[in-house]
């Protein structure tokens, strides 16, 4: 940096130039409030004549309060028909929910008695196989008969007829069991098919119900807003 020369500043000039400025300032706000003062606006003189309309005071006054009171009574109506769509809302929501649990139970249900079946059908095929070899094992424990024993129906063969008999019935018995099985899992499940297509009819029911009230209400409020006059008549309790 270079050598520089300090200059004291001048406090009288500096006073001076304050003072201009200010009173520069000041009389440029003594002139604005000088230009306010002339330029006031007088007072104002109306000479009173009749206004147009036809109605009164009062008759305006109760037609704005009539307008107050359908105002009201419309926010009060769509507060209670927003109300009832969230209650419809949950409710329908509510019913879904149900009816999915309820078609799981009456899965799981299902699913149960078809193990149950399939187990009990698992037994009676295991007895009936255990049953045959038994009797087979009876079988050939008993002695070869020639001819003319089977011809004089002996004893032996009179067992073996016996055990024949036995297992066709056992057999006959076990197919007899089995179709009334598949026939009663097939009632059940037309049963069930029936009481689910029921279901589902109350369902849609109830929503085309539903939905018919909504837009009844709303075509009843479309109505009573188109005609107002028709709601709030003088004398009307309210």
């Amino acid at each position: 940096v270079g050598p520089y020369v300090l200059i004291t500043p001048n406090e009288t000039r500096r006073n001076q130039l304050q003072q201009s400025k200010l009173s520069f300032a000041q009389k440029e706000l003594n002139d604005l409030e000088r230009w306010k003062e002339e330029h006031r606006p007088g007072p104002i003189r109306l000479i009173p004549q009749r206004l147009g309309g036809k109605e009164s005071e009062a008759q305006a006054r109760q037609k704005q309060q009539m307008m107050l009171m359908q105002s009201k009574y419309q926010q009060k109506c769509k507060r209670e028909e927003y109300i009832k769509a969230k209650k419809a809302a949950e409710e329908a929501e509510i019913l879904k929910k149900k009816a999915i649990q309820r078609e799981k139970a009456e899965r799981l249900e299902v699913r149960k008695r078809q193990q149950e079946m399939q187990r009990r059908e698992t037994f009676l095929e295991d007895q009936y196989y255990k049953t045959n070899e038994l009797l087979n094992s009876l079988d050939l424990g008993l002695p070869k008969s020639d001819s003319c024993q089977i011809a004089n129906r002996g004893p032996e063969s009179t067992a073996w007829s016996r055990s024949h008999t036995y297992k066709q019935a056992l057999r006959e018995d076990e197919n007899r069991r089995l179709e009334e099985m598949k026939q009663e899992q097939r009632r059940k499940a037309e049963l069930m098919e029936f009481k689910q297509k029921q279901e589902e009819e109350a369902r849609t029911r109830a929503h085309q119900n539903e939905q018919r009230r909504v837009n009844n209400a709303f075509l009843d409020r479309l109505q009573n807003n188109t005609q107002p006059n028709s709601l709030y008549q003088p004398g009307y309790p309210g």
